[in-house]
């Protein structure tokens, strides 16, 4: 049975309430356009009949702004906004969303000489204003640039933990706690020391768990399951999100990824694998959603997971990314990278870019590269 989950604060997001000992909740992700209303509500309906308790929506300009406004007349779910990197949306969504999510390592994209403190206080009276709940989320591929500097370019978690404490006291002191926050990475294995050691620091503020770009099943969930078993077997974590790459039409399989992994978690049926694929092949892959820039990204994903499989014994990471928030970082730590843009696949060996290649020659491109690097091994 997991331990006794953390004493975090109770935050109420729309109807439903998360920590102080509350049922963990179970989230999601629209991964259609936004702008494209009728086919954001056809998803919207199929997580929330899914089971979903929280679905996130991104907007990432004023279209997609007018887009959610509209969809909010449309469903009842619980719906969290993702600001992607113009905070100053949430003045137009908070009226309409129950959750604003914002990450720290995206607030400089816009008014760079207003200083992030300044943005934060913004966004804490927008959601006062408009009864909203927030989260901090911090992602390893997108850390605030400015934290990143002052450590060692090989420590990962430290920058998004030092990062994620920064905020949480801010928003303390601006007197706002209706909060939680996120740490995720695409390693398993950091996601949980970044977890962990968070928690410690601040152990009554609730955590949304996640491995950031989980990747294709079963590998995808896999990573995530061990993630999640080590962090709820030690009472941490008060909402969760499976996140895998997906076409459209499946993308409510995150929720009962999420909904098994709790139940197990719950009935005991664990593993606990400290590691993952240590002397493998790891495929990373980010999440299906409304960033991705050329619907292709779903289908190269799983075609680089059956081009690969004969290397599945080689100890090589390789990244396939769908849009420029996390592409650009999570491409760079990765052997092999491909960022995917609207009409090119940009390619990276090691973090230096090879070129750019069109989406029905990259495959082939990709797998010289590879074979190149297993012959150095």
């Amino acid at each position: 049975m997991p331990a006794k989950r953390n004493a975090t604060r109770a935050v109420k997001i729309g109807n439903i309430t998360i920590g102080d000992h509350n049922p963990i909740a179970v989230q999601s992700m629209c991964a259609t356009p936004t702008t494209d209303i009728a086919a954001t509500l056809q998803q919207l309906k199929s997580l929330e009949n899914a089971g979903a308790d929280i679905i996130r929506i991104a907007a990432d300009n004023k279209r997609d702004a007018a887009a959610l406004v509209q969809l909010r007349d449309e469903t009842d779910a619980v719906i969290s906004v993702d600001l992607q990197e113009n905070y100053r949306l949430a003045e137009i969504l908070a009226p309409h969303v129950d959750k604003i999510r914002y990450n720290p390592g995206h607030l400089y994209h816009h008014e760079r000489k207003k200083p992030w403190k300044e943005k934060v206080e913004f966004l804490v009276d927008v959601a006062t204003k408009y009864d909203c709940a927030m989260r901090i989320g911090v992602n390893g591929g997108s850390t605030d640039p400015e934290k990143a500097s002052l450590y060692d370019k090989d420590d990962a978690i430290t920058p998004m933990v030092e990062s994620a404490l920064e905020h949480s006291y801010w928003l303390d002191e601006l007197g706002y706690e209706r909060y939680c926050v996120s740490l995720k990475e695409s390693d398993p294995t950091k996601t949980v020391e970044a977890y962990l050691r968070f928690a410690e620091a601040r152990p009554e503020i609730p955590l949304h768990l996640g491995v950031t770009e989980a990747g294709i099943p079963p590998m995808g969930i896999e990573k995530t399951r061990i993630a999640f078993e080590q962090l709820i077997g030690k009472g941490i974590g008060d909402t969760i999100r499976v996140s895998l790459t997906l076409p459209y039409d499946r993308k409510h399989e995150e929720i009962a990824a999420g909904r098994q992994i709790l139940d197990d978690i719950s009935a005991g049926r664990v593993r606990t694998v400290v590691h993952f694929n240590e002397d493998k092949l790891n495929l990373i892959s980010c999440p299906s959603c409304s960033r991705v820039e050329n619907e292709a990204f779903i289908d190269l994903a799983h075609q680089v997971q059956k081009r690969t499989a004969w290397a599945e014994e080689h100890a090589i990471t390789i990244a396939v990314m769908g849009c420029r928030v996390n592409g650009p970082g999570e491409t760079d730590d990765a052997d092999l990278g491909l960022w995917c843009g609207p009409n090119y696949v940009n390619l990276k060996r090691q973090g230096e870019k090879v070129g750019a290649f069109k989406y029905d020659e990259i495959l082939d491109k990709l797998d010289s590269e590879l074979r190149v690097l297993v012959a150095a091994k």
